[in-house]
């Protein structure tokens, strides 16, 4: 079923080695991710085995954005993904279901793609925008139809909109206390905030995670976790990235279905609430984005997006030698 624990391939110990340390990396740490990828063998290395196992399945494509589609830089607003990237993305859309799930605004992050044959997922799936939205999650409280401009109707499905008041008294109180905190950031995602540090001083973080905790200590529906180099101010609702996997896994028909292998790829802490509903499947392929050991639920690696481009890439080529249209 693409659950199992996979092997490794006995290459894998070299390939990590020249691709994701190329900058002479201790030998301790080269053994230590080695070791890692034992238990999260490359995608790449055992794309053949991981695709033999699909046979008869329809995989159905998840993606997060920042750290996978495109590299993770110093400004979130100018994450751009590559126009190599954007085409391996569309190729894949045009022979699988594909998803994109973000913590960005849904808005921000279809700028971002600009492709229009995959569905969005923003503020960590609190945000989802399908043409048929969900059965299972059939709740008008929830869910909005609209028409776009082609005219079809679209089903905005947003779990948090109660929230939304609350969001934007705290993203005003956070911007003015933050000020003297040099280089530090607030994000409006919509349904969430992001509070990003990579550019503050090392000497300010704690300063600066003291101020963020302190406001949200004063709204007991929120809760703050961690990212890389961010902090996410979400609200306390039973929803994530995995929740938005189920929901989308119904809009796309596979509700009931038993001939599917979902295919998550991610390199975010959120990224887990998916690769743990794939696990309590028993089906599928979770793969984490990282050139570090991490802990993970995820049972394949890929080290970059550079890697990530080229899964992608091969999944659409196997895909298309099926000559399946």
């Amino acid at each position: 079923m693409g659950i199992r624990s996979p092997s490794q391939p006995s290459d894998a110990d070299s390939i990590s080695k020249e691709i994701c340390h190329e900058n002479g990396e201790p030998a301790a740490i080269l053994d230590s991710y080695s070791a890692w990828l034992a238990k999260h063998p490359s995608a790449l290395d055992t794309f053949d085995r991981m695709i033999a196992a699909a046979k008869g399945k329809k995989i159905v494509v998840f993606l997060d954005y920042d750290g996978t589609l495109s590299p993770i830089v110093e400004d979130p607003d100018k994450a751009f993904m590559s126009d190599t990237m954007r085409m391996a993305v569309h190729e894949v859309a045009h022979f699988f279901p594909t998803a994109i799930v973000s913590g960005r605004c849904l808005d921000k992050v279809s700028r971002f793609v600009q492709l229009k044959n995959v569905v969005y997922a923003g503020s960590h799936g609190m945000d989802i925008s399908t043409p048929t939205g969900s059965l299972k999650q059939n709740n008008p409280k929830h869910e909005t139809r609209t028409v776009d401009e082609q005219g079809n109707e679209v089903v905005h499905f947003q779990p948090a909109q109660e929230f939304l008041p609350q969001i934007q008294e705290m993203i005003q109180v956070l911007e003015e206390k933050i000020k003297t905190i040099k280089g530090a950031t607030v994000e409006d995602n919509k349904f969430c905030i992001s509070v990003h540090f990579r550019r503050v001083d090392e000497d300010d973080i704690n300063t600066l995670q003291e101020i963020v905790n302190s406001i949200v200590e004063a709204y007991p529906n929120f809760r703050i976790s961690g990212g890389k180099k961010v902090m996410e101010i979400r609200p306390c609702i039973d929803w994530d990235k995995g929740r938005a996997l189920e929901y989308l896994l119904d809009t796309f028909g596979f509700n009931n279905a038993s001939d599917f292998l979902p295919l998550y790829i991610g390199d975010d802490k959120t990224d887990e609430d998916a690769f743990k509903v794939i696990r309590h499947m028993g089906r599928g392929y979770p793969i984490i984005v990282s050139s570090v050991p991490r802990e993970t639920k995820a049972l394949y690696s890929l080290c970059d997006p550079d890697e990530v481009m080229s899964f992608l890439r091969r999944l659409a080529r196997w895909k298309k030698s099926l000559g399946i249209p």
